[in-house]
């Protein structure tokens, strides 16, 4: 729980999935979060019944002048507009912290899109979760024990990292210039992988296995390879004709593959590429 000295006035700004999942969770936690603010004050009163706490209002409602953390959990792409036409709202920040989930943008540094807030007094951080969350109900469940990115001022990192700990999660310290990097790699890790399974999953389908069996067949075989990945490393958790050099197994593919799939060759052929640089890296 969070002890009187943490109880600082949060407000919710943008709450998509993470921010309405989040929130829900920090509320639990003890934490005051009394206002949820979004372009459209019909998406603020869903969040907010979702969340269990917080007064719906717009962003440029001047209820927000009493919140001392602002908790920015808006898309990527409208974050910068965000926090520069919040940040306009108050001449002064100081003595708040102002905080984004966003694992693209640093909060931290020369390029940190909470500048304009930083520029008025405020201390800014992210902490960003490595979990996948395709919907808030999902993102309950999934952000609990998660590893979260966290960078930023030290005021705003010490917030974030005990709010993670409420979350009992884990914390990785990224310095901001490496954000989009990190984050590239968490696209590969997570879409990256869904794109690979939907395709295999095509093929499957192709080749005469229902969508519903090639489903549930791939989801195990991913998973018990995501496990010997934790495990063992890349190297040596890679299998298939790579690894053996079985050329006439790869030759059968790309030859299946345009018959069936054309699309689908400069795909395995670039994974090809990789998958080959895995095999040889691992050779003594």
């Amino acid at each position: 729980m969070f002890s009187s000295s943490h109880t600082s006035r949060v407000a919710l700004v943008g709450p998509g999935r993470i921010g309405q999942a989040l929130g829900r969770l920090l509320v639990k936690a003890g934490a005051r979060v009394e206002w949820i603010a979004a372009r459209r004050l019909s998406a603020a009163r869903s969040a907010a019944r979702f969340i269990g706490a917080g007064h719906a209002v717009a962003l440029s409602s001047p209820e927000l002048d009493g919140a001392r953390v602002l908790l920015l959990t808006t898309s990527d792409a409208a974050l910068p507009v965000v926090a520069r036409s919040m940040a306009k709202q108050r001449p002064s920040w100081e003595g708040c912290l102002v905080l984004h989930t966003s694992g693209a943008w640093p909060a931290g540094g020369e390029s940190s899109v909470l500048r304009p807030f930083r520029r008025r007094g405020a201390s800014a951080a992210s902490l960003h979760p490595l979990q996948t969350v395709p919907n808030r109900a999902a993102g309950v469940r999934n952000l609990i024990g998660c590893f979260w990115a966290v960078e930023g001022d030290p005021r705003g990192v010490r917030l974030a990292r005990r709010w993670v700990r409420l979350l009992r999660g884990h914390t990785l310290t990224i310095a901001p210039q490496h954000k989009a990097a990190y984050h590239a790699a968490a696209v590969i890790a997570c879409a990256g992988v869904v794109t690979l399974m939907e395709s295999a999953e095509r093929l499957m389908e192709l080749s005469g296995v229902e969508r519903s069996q090639a489903r549930k067949m791939l989801a195990g075989f991913v998973a018990e390879t995501a496990v010997n990945f934790g495990r063992l490393g890349g190297r040596r958790s890679l299998t298939g004709p790579a690894v053996r050099g079985d050329w006439a197994t790869i030759r059968k593919h790309q030859a299946a593959l345009s018959s069936k799939a054309p699309d689908l060759v400069p795909l395995y052929r670039e994974l090809l590429r990789s998958m080959l640089d895995v095999a040889r890296a691992s050779r003594p």
